[in-house]
């Protein structure tokens, strides 16, 4: 007699970036087993592609995650979470000033994506040219990997983002043309233009919690979670000790 297949429920979820609704499941032990090995690994790369290989078995192949945004992946990773295991995490957190051990509940069913009213994806970088903006995907990643240089990593960023260039009404596709030709673009434009492509980075939509408390001393402090390393440690770990916004 073969051994019986085990049925899992299944629940709804909308992709922040693109509104598309999915199914997914609950991760299961095999999944478990990849996500303690990044953990133990402590390299934020193993925890990425964990990440992304968890949630791509638990999509039930519905998407890619390569074409995921940076924050449709801290949600859906937050909210399968929340379901496969309980929406309550228990934090425990070490204070910097007074070095107490301070313990919080978080439940990950209120974490929500951050929306900024300012956020604009069309920059207009001259009289007659405009410039449509797309968000980081998670397919970028392996293109950052080697890079070191805080100016290469922002370039690099910035070329992936780059969607269209609409000049004198014609609609350019970045993506059809070369490295150096957009490099060259880009070393164009002012100064001004420039600030209003960095302000979309800064506004762009993220997943963002925050645990503010008063320590010992009478100080109010405040914990921010807005990476997906924090969002990993605060959705696997059981004891995590993320950084303090001071």
């Amino acid at each position: 007699m073969a051994l019986p297949k085990l049925s899992h429920p299944t629940f709804e979820l909308e992709i922040p970036s693109t509104k598309q609704k999915i199914r997914y499941r609950p991760f299961l032990v095999k999944e478990e087993k990849i996500l303690l090995i990044a953990q133990s690994s402590e390299d934020p790369k193993e925890i990425i592609y964990a990440v992304k290989q968890v949630l791509q078995n638990c999509s039930l192949d519905q998407i890619d995650i390569d074409d995921l945004t940076t924050f449709d992946i801290e949600y859906f990773f937050i909210k399968l979470r929340s379901k496969s295991v309980n929406n309550i995490v228990n934090l425990r957190y070490k204070d910097l000033e007074d070095e107490k051990i301070y313990e919080f509940e978080v439940d990950l069913d209120g974490i929500e994506i951050e929306y900024n009213k300012d956020h604009q994806k069309t920059i207009n970088v001259s009289q007659n040219t405009i410039l449509n903006l797309k968000y980081p995907k998670m397919n970028m990643i392996n293109s950052l990997e080697k890079i070191e240089n805080e100016t290469d990593l922002v370039f690099e960023i910035l070329r992936n983002c780059l969607d269209t260039i609409v000049h004198d009404s014609q609609v350019i596709e970045v993506s059809n043309y070369s490295r150096e030709e957009i490099d060259e673009f880009i070393l164009s434009m002012d100064v001004s233009s420039f600030n209003k492509v960095q302000e979309f980075f800064n506004t762009m939509p993220k997943l963002k919690h925050e645990i503010v408390y008063t320590n010992s001393l009478g100080n109010q402090r405040k914990i921010i979670l807005q990476s997906l390393n924090d969002f990993f440690q605060l959705g696997w770990a059981i004891t995590v000790y993320p950084i303090i916004s001071r």
